[in-house]
């Protein structure tokens, strides 16, 4: 019986190490724009997923958050830099990225297709969160990384 139910564990770690890398997410570390402001929509987490971030593929933000406001709309301005050229701007309706209303604890998801060509390096991205009178609710700022390789690639690389 215990070797059974060791057979059994090892063979349940090797799946997990076989599947975790098609699921990696990423969680990063964001800062308020305005550190002083008191923003009426506070995050908490951001996940990147898959990660490393890959041209070509779809990449998903997602955003948790919290809000006394009951949000029936509004908008995310998103602006993306890479080093010190400003490369990408977008404007998304928030209820299309969120279930609207949103109060308490909600989650913002925005996927993006990135194009199959993305210089790989550091990006910073900045999201303004608006509300239907164009009164900012929360702004912050975070980095991520573009790879050009996989990540079993990138170790394949390296060896």
């Amino acid at each position: 019986m215990a070797m059974a139910a060791m057979k059994l564990f090892v063979t349940l770690i090797f799946l997990l190490c076989l599947v975790s890398p098609l699921t990696s997410a990423e969680s990063t570390d964001f800062q308020y724009c305005n550190k002083k402001a008191n923003y009426d929509v506070k995050v908490s987490q951001i996940n990147i997923t898959p990660y490393p971030v890959k041209g070509g593929r779809t990449t998903t933000f997602s955003i948790i958050a919290d809000t006394g406001k009951n949000l029936t709309g509004g908008k995310l301005v998103i602006d993306v830099n890479y080093l010190f050229f400003h490369v990408h701007q977008e404007t998304i309706d928030l209820c299309k990225e969120t279930s609207c209303p949103a109060s308490g604890d909600f989650v913002i998801s925005h996927s993006q297709e990135l194009p199959g060509f993305t210089p790989p390096g550091s990006y910073t991205l900045t999201m303004k969160m608006m509300d239907e009178k164009n009164k900012q609710l929360s702004c912050i700022t975070f980095s991520f990384s573009i790879s050009l390789f996989d990540e079993s690639q990138a170790l394949s690389a390296s060896s």
